[in-house]
């Protein structure tokens, strides 16, 4: 796959991006803790809300990042800017009207990997992307799609439900195309986001109810 782009361009976008939207990379990691807290708390009301979160990510990233900033170096980030704002419109759909996403934690396997998963992308990704030399602001900080999708895959390990089928296509879709492109572009961190689409969807893929212990 020949890119279209060099990695100094593809960084400049980084740069171009958190410059703009600065504080919101603090506003995207306290959503992301909101999401673990809601995670803890055995509320009706707790996987609605992260499903709007979720989808607010995904919208997000869909709409600034693709569409505004990527485009300028990729028009095919129009197609994939669709495919992210789909994605937030399905967490509205499956999680928000239709309460098909409930999460809690009773940390049995699934839940172990899915806090890996979390805990790659909000902590290790960027340290781990510090020490390959991706420094602020040309660097993906959380809220972007490759961090994102690896947090994304993490919560959805912790449904209690089996996780509809159509939520995992585009995460899916989109490890494989992230890691390919930033493989090229000696991005390393972003093998996670591999790791996590191939593990997080074959795990969500076969996976029934998960059996929740009685409080």
């Amino acid at each position: 796959m020949e890119l279209p782009f060099t990695t100094e361009q593809f960084l400049n976008v980084f740069a171009a991006y958190n410059t703009a939207v600065f504080p919101m990379q603090v506003v995207m990691n306290l959503l992301a803790l909101t999401v673990i807290y809601f995670m803890f708390i055995n509320s009706a009301m707790s996987g609605r809300l992260i499903s709007w979160i979720l989808s607010f990510f995904w919208l997000w990233m869909g709409l600034v990042y693709h569409i505004i900033y990527f485009t300028t170096i990729n028009t095919a980030a129009y197609i994939f800017g669709i495919l992210f704002v789909l994605q937030g419109f399905l967490f509205i759909y499956a999680g928000a009207i239709h309460r098909k996403l409930i999460f809690r934690v009773t940390w049995n396997w699934t839940d172990i990997i899915g806090a890996l998963f979390i805990i790659y992308a909000l902590l290790l990704y960027p340290l781990l992307g510090y020490q390959l030399g991706h420094r602020y602001p040309t660097a993906p900080t959380f809220g972007l799609p490759c961090p994102t999708t690896i947090f994304t895959f993490g919560v959805l390990l912790f449904s209690i439900k089996h996780v509809p089928r159509f939520i995992l296509i585009i995460p899916f879709i989109w490890s494989v195309i992230g890691f390919m492109a930033a493989f090229k572009l000696t991005i390393m961190e972003d093998t996670g986001l591999l790791v996590a689409g191939v593990i997080g969807t074959l795990i969500l893929y076969f996976r029934s109810d998960k059996p929740v212990p009685a409080i």
